[in-house]
């Protein structure tokens, strides 16, 4: 799913808040996490570590598949980047935005529909007040089936 910023292969700046949180995280800033977050930001996320590297390798050819994994597992490890899989069989990766969100993905057409965080606070609760658990999701996908795929459904089951 590499998108829109495809096209430039002009020399960048190197994204000064991306290095400010890495800094404040404690990790060391580099070419090849500045251009992973880049990616990630510039194309909306949901990109798998080859569409990274796509993308990436373009504007720092230097780069090869196996930094990119590593880096995508450095920034899913201190927070920075979700990863998941959305049901194509393919882990995708995402930044991690100020507040968490979670996605609704449809098992029969593959639609996704971002939910609202909201939803999950009887979760929550009911994770603390069954198991004493203090749920913290930050990035989850559920799965099933989006409306027109359910009526779909539906009208092929017709009762007489």
């Amino acid at each position: 799913m590499v998108t829109q910023s495809d096209a430039p292969l002009q020399p960048h700046q190197p994204h000064e808040r991306y290095t400010a949180r890495l800094r404040r995280l404690g990790v060391r800033v580099t070419p090849q996490r500045l251009f992973v977050l880049e990616a990630l930001e510039l194309t909306g996320g949901h990109m798998t570590a080859e569409e990274i590297m796509q993308w990436a390798a373009r504007r720092y050819p230097a780069l090869n598949l196996a930094t990119v994994y590593r880096t995508l597992d450095l920034l899913v490890s201190v927070g920075l980047v979700a990863q998941t899989d959305l049901g194509s069989g393919a882990t995708t990766y995402e930044l991690v935005g100020d507040s968490p969100h979670h996605h609704l993905v449809c098992e029969r057409c593959g639609q996704v529909i971002e939910m609202d965080e909201t939803l999950l606070a009887g979760l929550r609760a009911a994770a603390l007040r069954d198991y004493d658990f203090h749920a913290r999701p930050r990035h989850l996908a559920i799965f099933g089936l989006c409306h027109e795929c359910y009526a779909a459904t539906e009208s092929t089951t017709d009762h007489p």
